[in-house]
């Protein structure tokens, strides 16, 4: 603010509240931040108002349902899956709520784990353990997105099973992954900070949701883990990583 930046670029739901928080005048637009209604980031996502637009990670019940059906489908002795959420993030607690009610439709026990900061990855990596986890949920967040690396060798190391929403995870070693498309999403915020720096309205100008999703498996992991994925799931797969 102090440098009177004309737009302010915020990756995830916490940054884009700490803006919010900061400034009603200069324009925000977040990139991927989830429930900004509920959060107060706008007024509706057709009429934000106010000063945030961009692009939001309102994906619901339907893709944890389908995430862990997929999951399921590629780890058939899929029983108990441990789910890591950031506590840092707010929405996240809206997330896990949707994957529990996912989890009992497809029989499956869920471990919650929620970590704050690096140094709390050891203690849920140990829990997971403990307790025989047979899979690892990871959601959708910018901080695990920069310790996607690590979260990859864990799952490796201790041959887990693990399902993203990001396929930077699946580059990164990861069994699977199923979401919205990272780079689309991207793609579309540059667009609105093009339409801002041009004289729109952050208020005027909707917030649009993920459109397009992908599944994309890794088949090198896949035969670490010793799993067969089957033909059916291989070929609705978006991307296969061989």
């Amino acid at each position: 603010m102090r440098l009177k930046v004309d737009v302010i670029v915020t990756l995830g739901t916490p940054p884009s509240v700490a803006a919010k928080n900061a400034t009603q005048v200069i324009p925000i637009v977040m990139v991927s931040a989830a429930d900004p209604v509920r959060l107060g980031l706008v007024a509706s996502l057709g009429r934000p108002g106010g000063n945030v637009t961009g692009t939001s990670f309102d994906v619901g019940l339907e893709v944890f349902g389908k995430q862990l059906e997929l999951f399921k489908e590629a780890v058939p002795k899929l029983r108990r899956v441990a789910i890591l959420s950031n506590a840092g993030n707010p929405a996240q607690e809206i997330a896990v709520g949707n994957v529990k009610v996912a989890a009992q439709s497809l029989g499956l026990q869920l471990q919650h784990l929620s970590v704050h900061r690096p140094t709390d990855f050891d203690a849920a990596f140990g829990a997971m353990t403990n307790k025989h986890a047979d899979g690892l949920l990871v959601l959708v967040d910018a901080f695990f997105q920069l310790h996607r690396a690590r979260l990859a060798d864990f799952a490796a190391k201790n041959r887990l099973p693990s399902m993203f929403g990001f396929r930077e995870f699946v580059d990164a070693g990861g069994l699977m992954s199923y979401g919205p498309s990272a780079t689309d999403i991207f793609w579309r915020a540059a667009g609105f900070v093009d339409r801002i720096l041009k004289g729109a309205r952050p208020g005027d100008l909707p917030v649009e949701q993920p459109t397009r999703f992908a599944l994309v498996i890794n088949l090198q992991t896949a035969k670490a883990l010793g799993l067969s994925v089957p033909q059916s799931l291989l070929l609705r797969a978006d991307q296969v990583v061989e």
